[in-house]
């Protein structure tokens, strides 16, 4: 069996000829015969490796030019070992650089959590007092009022109320940043916890001309959830719906059997408002952000709303599914176990 030619430790090295120069084992000009040599071997069918083509012409023997190639081999290993170690220092280097900006990240985090926290329940003492006052004021137990003080009264308490509510969110929202955030589980009646909720958001459909469409499926059994957070969540998905929905239309609340589990119970909010672009879903789910965030938005809101609203399901062990399409409608659903002593 006859060996290839083409085949031999040369090709591994590059630029060989000018290697062999620099080395002095041949000169430029016997690199450039031995280059035209080679051209001309490769035209008539005979093609020759470049170290094969400088033996022939007699300008090196075979010896000399492996040790050559072996010098060669080594210089290449060690500069690859060389870089190898260059490389990792590089890496830890990088790596040791990511782990301080996480740390100092997470304190960063931690910082905004506690101000947030503290800030929170500093303004909840004061707004207690103003709350307290302005019922003693509404309901003339301090004297009486006119109907044009009564007016004022009703829209400075719900505006205390709409402030207390953002308080009340800052500090779960804070709890749950600094892992806080507590579940008081029981078996709950998930028709109570709708009625309650409707009786509250109800009212605020009825103003926007929204028709509030509630669908609860009658032989429900318990399940196993924190049933004042549970509330909260569900008041503020049907209050975010209503917020982007559009007068006429519809908001949905249905709370069934799971079809594909008997151990769950599904509750879903839908409605047929402007809709959200699928590649911004995740975007919702952010704290303090919106999903236009110009000066001249048209919804408020500080963007703690549906971000709460996924750590508390995913608290309860759950997972919260969107779906939506732009100017057709949003539906939001999660499931939640059913009480074991069912």
């Amino acid at each position: 069996m006859s060996s290839n030619p083409l085949i031999s430790p040369e090709v591994l090295i590059p630029r060989l000829g000018d290697q062999l120069v620099k080395a002095g084992f041949i000169t430029d000009a016997q690199l450039k015969q031995s280059l035209e040599f080679q051209r001309q071997c490769s035209a008539e069918g005979k093609p020759r490796l470049l170290g094969q083509a400088i033996i022939e012409m007699g300008f090196i023997d075979r010896p000399t030019l492996d040790r050559a190639i072996t010098e060669q081999m080594l210089h290449l290993r060690a500069a690859l070992e060389d870089a190898n170690r260059n490389l990792e220092a590089r890496v830890q280097q990088r790596t040791m650089e990511l782990e301080e900006a996480l740390r100092r990240l997470s304190e960063i985090n931690q910082l905004k959590a506690n101000f947030v926290a503290n800030v929170s329940h500093e303004l909840r003492t004061p707004l207690t007092h103003i709350r307290g006052y302005l019922d003693l004021l509404n309901t003339e137990s301090l004297g009486p009022v006119n109907d044009d003080q009564k007016k004022a009264l009703d829209v400075s308490l719900r505006s205390a109320n709409r402030l207390q509510s953002l308080i009340d969110d800052l500090i779960l929202f804070s709890q749950a940043s600094r892992g806080e955030m507590t579940l008081t589980l029981g078996r709950v009646d998930l028709n109570q916890v709708v009625l309650k909720v409707i009786s509250l958001v109800k009212p605020k459909a009825d103003d926007r001309q929204i028709d509030l469409e509630v669908n609860v499926a009658t032989d429900l059994p318990l399940v196993q959830a924190d049933v004042e957070k549970l509330h909260w969540v569900i008041s503020q998905l049907l209050d975010n719906a209503i917020k982007f929905t559009k007068p006429a239309g519809i908001v949905q609340l249905r709370v069934l059997k799971d079809v594909t589990n008997n151990n769950l119970v599904t509750v879903t909010v839908a409605d047929t408002g402007i809709g959200i672009q699928p590649e911004r879903i995740k975007e919702i789910f952010e704290p303090f952000h919106q999903l236009d965030s110009s000066a001249t938005r048209r919804y408020g809101g500080t963007g703690l709303g549906l971000a709460l609203v996924r750590q508390i399901i995913e608290a309860h062990g759950s997972l919260i599914d969107v779906q939506s399409e732009v100017n057709k409608g949003t539906k939001i659903s999660f499931p939640l176990l059913i009480s074991k002593a069912d």
